[in-house]
């Protein structure tokens, strides 16, 4: 609880993924993948529960051996590769006791601490925001980014001269790390979103924002979570 405000922590783990197969109990410096993400959640000052919302039985058993509480099973339905990621958020929010926030985390960001969750959150209720999501600045700049048609032809995705402009001139940019997604639980199922001109940034390092989506980022992962 902060401020009187009741925090509701999900974290979604369904068992197709399809770019590393079963990655979501993988083995990670010597943990389950998932397991990094419900100890973090569990050390929170904020989150008054944490549940897993997964169709995946193996998925279910390996979240609640390291604590994650399980009060339903997701539908199929609500498993598949085109299922949009707010759905099992929405089911997940009718399954269980009203709460005044919630806190998405995917268990594909093993190096977001709780310092991360905990201030995303308060930088949600320090702003008076709706929502407030994690960010980081991205390797290279869009600005420094091309286009290239089907005979190889470049133009810059961004208008301008900025391929000219040394890097420090560039204007600040920053990209969802999918770390931390932070909202006032009734906002979300109005708007069916945690991003919109509404939603405030909570930025985070480069180092934390490793997002799992191949064999390679799960051995950078583990490297780096050993060290």
């Amino acid at each position: 609880m902060i401020d009187g405000k009741t925090v509701l922590a999900i974290i979604p783990a369904r068992g197709g993924s399809k770019g590393v197969p079963r990655k979501n109990i993988r083995e990670v410096a010597g943990k389950p993948l998932i397991a990094w993400t419900i100890e973090e959640a569990k050390k929170s000052r904020y989150i008054d529960q944490t549940i897993l919302s997964s169709e995946d039985d193996e998925i279910i058993s390996v979240a609640r051996s390291w604590g994650c509480e399980v009060p339903f099973k997701r539908p199929l339905e609500l498993a598949q590769d085109d299922t949009p990621g707010i759905d099992p958020v929405l089911h997940a929010l009718n399954q269980v006791s009203k709460y005044d926030y919630i806190v998405l985390l995917q268990p594909t960001s093993p190096l977001r601490t709780v310092e991360d969750i905990d201030g995303c959150i308060c930088t949600c209720l320090r702003l008076k925001a709706n929502a407030c999501v994690s960010v980081t600045e991205p390797d290279k700049s869009p600005y420094w980014m091309y286009k290239v048609d089907d005979r190889n032809k470049m133009s810059l995705l961004l208008p301008g001269d900025s391929f000219a402009v040394r890097r420090q001139q560039l204007p600040k940019v920053y990209a969802l790390n999918g770390a931390v997604y932070v909202a006032k639980s009734e906002w979300v199922q109005e708007n069916k979103s945690f991003l919109t001109d509404e939603t405030v940034a909570y930025i985070m390092t480069k180092e934390r924002s490793i997002d799992i989506d191949t064999e390679f980022d799960l051995k950078v992962a583990s490297i780096l979570l050993q060290s």
